[in-house]
């Protein structure tokens, strides 16, 4: 039984449909990365899985549960199932860098300070910023606070981490930082969703690649297969355009 099962999936924003039954599976403990280009509806998959995105037919299953998208108790599980990473930091600036990791699990969960503090700590470690936990957002550079947001979501301790290119937002020199907190991340067996334009990256990280355009999946596969062997004409066309720029 897959993980994460997407099945037949369609979603609209107001009255244009911008997924167009999307179908695919993510195991326990896999990467799969979801490419295309601009405007194919991959940021749009993950905002769908956590309820922000409005589904309008298909279903989402999680260990073979399914998720009724019309109901707020079964949104909120789902959140604390899957945990999402944006573009922008979206940090408090107001607030420490432990603080920010530690808010939501005492104030939404309501866990034990000392106890949320101390996995904090350890969190922060993972990312490389153990001792940045007091500092401020201000006072980070754009790869070190796109980190803390990640440190921040897996404080949550989703089962799924999102990450919808977490790397767009950096300049050039910062995002291999990143980039080693995710390949940390996929060492240790965290499954996760993600949606990048790093196709190096993609390539080398990745379980299984996703191709979308115009809000349906194309073709996915091995990453040695989507990227050295596409067997759809529309992916071979993409493909051959990136990867020789």
């Amino acid at each position: 039984m897959p993980h994460l099962a997407v099945s037949d999936v369609f979603a609209k924003y107001g009255k244009l449909e911008v997924l167009h039954g999307i179908s695919f599976d993510v195991e326990r403990g896999e990467v799969v990365s979801l490419v295309g280009p601009s405007g194919s509806g991959k940021s749009t998959v993950l905002r769908t899985l956590v309820g922000l995105t409005p589904v309008t037919g298909g279903h989402v299953d999680v260990d073979g549960t399914s998720i009724d998208y019309h109901s707020a108790r079964a949104i909120k599980a789902a959140r604390d199932r899957m945990a999402i990473v944006f573009q922008q930091f979206n940090l408090f600036q107001n607030m420490t860098v432990l603080r920010n990791v530690t808010l939501a699990p005492t104030k939404i969960k309501g866990r034990p300070k000392a106890e949320v503090e101390a996995e904090a700590i350890e969190l922060l470690s993972l990312v490389g910023l153990a001792d940045k936990r007091d500092a401020y957002p201000d006072e980070l550079s754009g790869g070190q606070q796109q980190r803390v947001a990640i440190a921040r979501a897996l404080a949550l301790k989703p089962e799924i981490l999102l990450l919808d290119e977490v790397t767009s937002a950096l300049d050039p020199e910062l995002v291999n930082e990143v980039l080693d907190t995710v390949r940390r991340l996929a060492g240790e067996g965290m499954t996760m969703l993600l949606v990048s334009h790093e196709m190096s990256f993609v390539r080398e990280v990745s379980n299984k690649v996703i191709f979308m355009d115009k809000g349906r999946v194309v073709e996915s596969g091995p990453p040695g297969q989507i990227f050295d062997a596409p067997t759809s004409d529309r992916a071979r066309d993409f493909f051959g355009k990136i990867l020789r720029g």
